[in-house]
């Protein structure tokens, strides 16, 4: 299958002959047909394999077709980060170049006032978060009633950021006349219900396994004390010669302390997080992205959007409490078929957080002692004797409590909504 056959235009096809794009990647090939058809779709697919061409292509060949009235906005692509935000629009202007539409960003973090003078005529695309497109709906920038298309990328992701309030007063702004896209890199009880609420009629688009991580990441779990994992983090990233390393912890004074650390181990190591400014984050991403920074600590949210070239290595230096982030963590290598490598560190009282992910994945991943590092098994005897289902529940309320609060936060900082 190849571009041509998929019936874009001309222009699209000298664009991603540009970008060296030379055949669709399967979701694409699945889903462009589809979306120009003026199908609803749903689609399940992990980080790296073409999502965003496989919703911008189709939109982009429609939006040509026919002019922009005045004020309006004619497709609106929503994603949970500012990140994903901007990695998308920058995809949107690669893919369009040559034609005359006009590509708007929306996040929150920075001064409302240039956007709304930027989309006080509207565009043809708007990529937004919700909170920020709320905000300009709220004073009246703009307004949705010719919009045709609606996106939701990595809707899981939003689910699980609280966005879902947000997202009703979205829906009562749209015509239903619209088409809608829905992607997500896994899928639960939550997405099977919002789909519903979303999509009229959808076509299901499965590339891989459902909840699978890509085939192409080579992953391993170490067994190691908790208190030995930043020493042989830094060990792994000196010895081997890593570079571009993405470390994933679960909260934004582990992001920064473990960065600390690791600078006084002589790897050059910088964290982000929502703590951060988005000059900062900006900053910091840029400097990892050419090599000034050798590793990176984030967040799971912080990391959503992220798009590195080449990454080949992420390290779990902590376990997610919830077992579909590390879909989404290990996402970010591996990407557009290229090789990845993701290492997790596991201590004796994580094992039922693997456990966890096993289920989702469907798969064991394999375990070893990395030499020198080996466990200390005089704790684990003392450490098993704690219930297991105690230390779930234990666990479970610092995740919920730390979920809670972080919803709350972001709401608090925008007066209402804020990503």
């Amino acid at each position: 299958m190849t571009f041509i056959q998929l019936g874009l235009n001309q222009q699209l096809q000298d664009n991603l002959t540009a970008l060296e794009y030379e055949k669709p990647t399967p979701v694409q090939e699945k889903a462009i047909p589809l979306i120009l058809q003026g199908r609803d779709v749903m689609a399940g697919a992990q980080t790296g394999t073409g999502k965003t061409g496989a919703f911008a292509l189709p939109i982009i060949e429609q939006l040509v077709k026919a002019p922009r009235a005045d004020k309006a906005v004619r497709a609106l692509v929503l994603t949970p980060t500012r990140e994903l935000a901007q990695q998308v629009k920058k995809s949107f202007k690669r893919y369009s170049k040559g034609t005359d539409l006009f590509i708007e960003l929306a996040y929150g973090g920075v001064s409302l006032n240039p956007q709304i003078d930027a989309l006080k005529n509207g565009c043809d695309v708007l990529v937004a978060t919700p909170g920020r497109l709320l905000d300009l709906l709220f004073k009246g920038t703009f307004d949705l009633d010719a919009l045709q298309f609606l996106v939701f990328d990595e809707a899981d992701r939003m689910l699980d950021m609280g966005f879902i309030v947000d997202i009703k007063r979205i829906l009562k702004r749209v015509p239903d006349s619209r088409q809608t896209m829905l992607f997500s890199a896994t899928f639960d009880d939550a997405i099977i219900d919002l789909s519903k609420r979303l999509l009229n009629k959808p076509e299901l688009i499965e590339v891989a396994q459902r909840n699978a991580t890509a085939s192409q990441i080579e992953q391993i779990v170490y067994n190691v004390d908790e208190d030995k994992k930043r020493e042989l983090t830094s060990f792994m990233i000196g010895s081997k010669n890593w570079q571009q390393v993405l470390i994933f912890v679960r909260t934004r004074q582990g992001a920064d302390v473990l960065a600390k650390e690791m600078c006084k181990d002589g790897v050059k190591t910088a964290a982000i997080h929502g703590d951060k400014s988005q000059g900062a984050r900006d900053k910091v991403l840029e400097e990892f992205k050419s090599g000034k920074t050798r590793a990176l600590v984030a967040t799971d949210v912080a990391a959503r959007g992220l798009d590195i070239a080449q990454l080949n290595y992420v390290i779990n230096y902590e376990l997610p409490y919830i077992a579909e982030d590390y879909i989404h963590r290990i996402g970010r290598t591996g990407r557009a078929g290229n090789a990845g490598h993701a290492v997790s560190l596991m201590s004796i009282d994580e094992e039922w957080l693997l456990e966890e992910i096993e289920a989702i994945i469907g798969d064991k991943l394999p375990q070893a002692w990395y030499p020198g590092y080996e466990p200390d098994l005089t704790k684990t005897s003392s450490v098993k004797k704690n219930s297991k289902s105690a230390q779930k529940r234990r666990t479970r309320e610092r995740a919920s409590g730390k979920r809670q609060s972080g919803s709350n936060k972001h709401r608090n900082r925008s007066g209402g909504r804020r990503r």
